[in-house]
């Protein structure tokens, strides 16, 4: 069975790492506009109801 050549997949693991981790911290800066809120007396988790309990 024949070798690869490393030369050129090690190129492409290098560049799209650094696409990667240049465009982390561009992309953490997008704020969504619909943020969660919490209400007056505090985060309030929903009752549940089962009706198979």
């Amino acid at each position: 069975m024949p070798q690869l050549n490393p030369g050129p997949w090690y190129l492409t693991m290098v560049a799209a790492w650094t696409i990667i981790l240049l465009s982390t911290p561009t992309l953490m800066k997008i704020k969504t506009p619909h943020q969660p809120k919490l209400t007056k007396n505090g985060a309030q988790k929903p009752t549940w109801t089962w009706p198979w309990s």
